[in-house]
């Protein structure tokens, strides 16, 4: 008798070899993420002797990503682990869209706004965001990017709006 009244076994749609499935279908979408990185920076160019090239480091993460998925799905393989569980989508959808919204508004705006906007935006991926918290983190974070990037690496970004500093 199951847990789950009405409810029959969950059938698997994965082989009866694969032991973790979750950590199986992890290093496939590692090693994926890797090829297409080794395919995107193949018209790069790489290192010459003791040279690097603008390719050299994004093929050396991409190889040792491509090794560390093979690594995770022969976990899979060979070890017990978790079934896949359900994916959830608020995250990466409001982490994405703050990455967004600071690409196209760190030059109108500034960086201390766009900061701020892109970290509460990226707040919302989550239902149990303490708001109070979240907004004193933020203003601390502002503060930071603020004082690192004009000041301690003389980065020529403008800290507040246009219309602002007119």
């Amino acid at each position: 008798m199951s847990d789950a009244p009405g409810h029959g076994p969950v059938e698997s749609i994965m082989p009866k070899w694969v032991k973790g499935p979750q950590d199986f279908i992890g290093g496939i979408a590692m090693m994926a993420i890797a090829l297409f990185a080794l395919w995107a920076s193949s018209d790069l160019q790489g290192m010459h002797g003791f040279s690097f090239g603008a390719g050299t480091a994004p093929r050396m993460f991409a190889v040792l990503l491509l090794l560390l998925g093979a690594g995770v799905a022969l976990t899979g393989i060979l070890f017990e682990g978790a079934h896949l569980s359900r994916y959830h989508w608020r995250g990466p959808l409001f982490v994405t869209l703050s990455i967004v919204s600071f690409a196209f508004t760190i030059r109108p705006l500034g960086l201390v706004v766009s900061a701020m906007a892109s970290f509460l935006i990226s707040a919302l991926g989550t239902p149990e965001t303490n708001w109070k918290e979240t907004i004193i983190v933020g203003i601390c974070l502002t503060i930071g990017c603020s004082l690192l990037f004009p000041y301690a690496l003389g980065l020529p970004l403008q800290l507040f709006p246009r219309f602002m500093i007119q």
